[in-house]
């Protein structure tokens, strides 16, 4: 595993950077730096953009069968790799390698897969009265990812994008940037034609400014928090630009008082604690009947304290770090706060025992958390889990339903049929029914503050094409 990375990739090549700068990737089990890559520049993106509008034209003509069997290629490169990947994200995201290996390496896998059978089969042409319509590559995209799910991100915008005709410039986090280096290996091996997709590594007011703001990026697809959601959409509206958006959650795991609670509650406490809390749809608020309220902190309890912390690559670890030191000092802050405004520890806390060295924090369940404060309307994007007692299905509906986001969520409920009618009621882009595994294959977006447009999928390669209409 080559850590010191010293190129970008450019043109169908690996090339020097603009300038000699370089960033350090620290591991946030050990604290210690564990690689370095290039820091790019506005000029390397000009580059990247560059190539990647000299070879849109060939790339949008080329036959889908041609796209697919290319994609193919590289899911072959990717899944030789597959080891190395959940061993790097490990490392630079401290996920536990359990968790890498299935979730942070195979559900990419899973994503890539599925637009290698849609890239073969695009939208059909249709005839409305006298028009011919038709589906075309939108053009350039710029996309921006984050660090939590470091190919997964990558894939569910890379993937329907060169399967829809487009040409890709990426900016991967600078936290987690390893990982897009052993997919660009795997890309370069695939061999797809020079300018098609392109890495700059780089900060994002640098690097993901310069994509987003780029007169020649046609499309901007981005990840990551609202705040920074927000700003891509203005540097993007100033030229009139087409945006994707996949930002913040805050989302509802609603416990119906006919659920089978210690189901709904072990599943829920995994939910919010899965990757250290560090995703967007985690479960993060946990409502409860309230005739089951007190039933259920006793079992959240008992979850909480089944997750072992420490070393990634330990087998026995349940739980890994956070990314960062400033990410690990935004989440303690989040649960005092949580604390001082009237919420009741459960477990985990500040005064929870450690590991000595890296970013940690503990698996923590505060109850009686008032459904207006900043615990509950905050993303904490840490293991911190909020308890809300609700009376009845009315009422959980309306305090699911008190965020300013709308990503994802969940209701629990030994009738079907009842939880179907709240699922509906959830103004929120996905709802999982009783432990209903995801699904990659069904639109991924959210409602609200939690972004615009949709991935995966047919969905998600819809957003990657333009409608045009012919007449004749």
């Amino acid at each position: 595993m080559d850590l010191a990375r010293t190129d970008i990739y450019l043109d169908g090549h690996w090339v020097t950077a603009s300038a000699g700068q370089t960033l350090d990737v620290h591991s946030p089990t050990t604290e210690e730096v564990v690689g370095t890559v290039p820091a790019g520049t506005a000029a390397d993106v000009d580059r990247a953009v560059a190539a990647a509008r000299a070879a849109f034209d060939g790339w949008a003509a080329t036959a889908p069968a041609d796209r697919a069997a290319r994609l193919d290629r590289l899911h072959a490169a990717l899944s030789a790799r597959a080891d190395e990947i959940a061993r790097t994200v490990a490392l630079e995201l401290g996920t536990p390698l359990k968790v890498a290996t299935r979730v942070q390496a195979g559900l990419p896998l899973t994503v890539l897969r599925s637009y290698v059978d849609l890239a073969g089969h695009p939208p059909a042409a249709e005839t409305v009265g006298n028009s011919l319509v038709i589906r075309e590559p939108v053009g350039v995209v710029g996309a921006i990812t984050p660090w939590n799910y470091p190919l997964h991100q990558v894939m569910a915008k890379l993937a329907p994008a060169l399967a829809a005709g487009c040409t890709v410039v990426l900016k991967p986090s600078e936290l987690t940037p390893l990982t897009a280096y052993l997919l660009f290996d795997a890309i370069d091996e695939a061999g797809f034609p020079p300018g098609v997709v392109n890495l700059v590594p780089g900060t994002g007011p640098v690097v993901g400014e310069a994509i987003a703001a780029h007169p020649d990026v046609d499309m901007v697809s981005f990840t990551g928090s609202t705040a920074t959601g927000r700003r891509v959409a203005h540097l993007a509206a100033d030229r009139i630009a087409r945006v994707a958006l996949e930002l913040g959650g805050k989302s509802a795991n609603v416990i119906l008082d006919d659920a089978d609670l210690a189901t709904a509650v072990k599943v829920g406490v995994g939910n919010a604690f899965l990757n250290s809390g560090q995703t967007c749809t985690a479960w993060t608020r946990m409502l409860v009947h309230r005739d089951r309220y007190d039933e259920a902190l006793a079992l959240a309890a008992k979850a909480a304290d089944g997750y072992r912390l420490g070393d990634p690559f330990d087998p026995a670890t349940r739980l890994g770090p956070l990314v960062s030191a400033a990410q690990r000092d935004r989440v303690r802050d989040h649960v005092a706060r949580g604390l001082a405004d009237g919420g009741r520890l459960v477990a985990g806390g500040p005064d929870a025992p450690l590991p000595e060295r890296g970013w940690f924090v503990a698996p923590t369940v505060i109850a009686d958390v008032d459904p207006d404060s900043a615990l509950a309307q905050e993303e904490v994007f840490g293991p911190v889990l909020a308890v809300i007692p609700v009376d009845d299905d009315e009422h959980a509906v309306a305090v699911a339903n008190n965020s300013r986001y709308g990503l994802a969520g969940a209701v629990w409920s030994g009738d079907e049929e009842r939880a179907l009618a709240v699922a509906r009621r959830m103004r929120t882009g996905a709802v999982d029914v009783n432990g209903a595994p995801f699904n990659p294959l069904a639109p991924f977006g959210g409602y609200k503050q939690s972004g615009l447009g949709r991935e995966l999928g047919t969905y998600g390669l819809e957003e990657f094409l333009q409608t045009k209409a012919i007449q004749r």
